[in-house]
């Protein structure tokens, strides 16, 4: 089972995926990001504890992330909490409106038909147009 998520972001792509890569700097420009915690850092591979809120209750999960330059992809697999085993994708394509951002998760079913609406909906969502109003006007106003 797989559930994506998407906006499209009117700048350049590389800097899309640079951002959306470097998760030390999430906190500062998505304000539903409580924390993020590096239980180990790399240039290509990290092992993350993600915090954020979602309406107020506040959730924590730790996660593997795979940075692929080639691909141009951000990976991450959870590895603790709720939505442990969730495998998730953020891929970006060059459109004639800008580049497409798509959040791309998947798992068990279980899994993720249990944690879709309550982990997916809201706090990819928001991530999305939050780093899409960072990166095309310095500002997300949740």
């Amino acid at each position: 089972m797989h559930t994506t998520s998407s906006i499209v972001m009117r700048v350049p792509k590389e800097r899309i995926f640079e951002t959306a890569a470097d998760l030390s700097r999430w906190p500062e420009f998505l304000p539903h990001y409580r924390y993020i915690h590096y239980y180990e850092k790399s240039p290509a591979r990290n092992i993350v504890k993600m915090a954020a809120t979602r309406s107020g209750i506040p959730i924590a999960w730790t996660s593997e992330e795979i940075i692929d330059r080639d691909k141009l992809e951000v990976r991450f697999r959870h590895l603790k909490a709720f939505t442990k085993g969730m495998e998730v994708v953020w891929k970006f394509s060059e459109t004639e409106e800008g580049v497409l951002v798509e959040i791309v998760h998947g798992s068990g079913a279980g899994v993720l038909a249990h944690h879709e609406e309550f982990f997916i909906e809201n706090i990819a969502n928001k991530t999305l147009r939050c780093m899409k109003e960072h990166l095309e006007i310095g500002d997300c106003g949740l």
